[in-house]
């Protein structure tokens, strides 16, 4: 198992239209996830900053490094690109984190 914690912004006012993307998030996209060996996956928002903050675990034989190319990654990102801080790709400026403590 592999774990993985990065951080996001999300605009200001967009807390609650976040919250209902994401609780309606698409079947196409889940599956692609899981099938890229992404699980346990979850995202906390900081209110005073606008910081997301992302911890999912990975399968040891995992292809999520090739998501960025799925035409559901790409219409996903497009989605959520009026409401969070994006790249030119509209994919989330996302800062990867390190993990100082674990406890299992």
């Amino acid at each position: 198992m592999i774990q993985k914690a990065f951080k996001m912004k999300l605009k200001p006012g967009f807390e609650e239209e976040y919250k209902k993307r994401h609780d309606e998030i698409w079947p196409e996209l889940q599956k692609a996830l899981e099938e890229a060996g992404i699980y346990d996956y979850a995202i906390f928002l900081d209110e005073d900053t606008h910081t997301l903050f992302a911890v999912h675990k990975l399968e040891e034989e995992h292809s999520a490094d090739q998501l960025p190319e799925l035409p559901i990654m790409k219409k996903w990102w497009d989605y959520m690109s009026d409401i969070m801080e994006v790249n030119s790709d509209n994919s989330p400026v996302t800062v990867p984190l390190a993990e100082v403590f674990y406890m299992e």
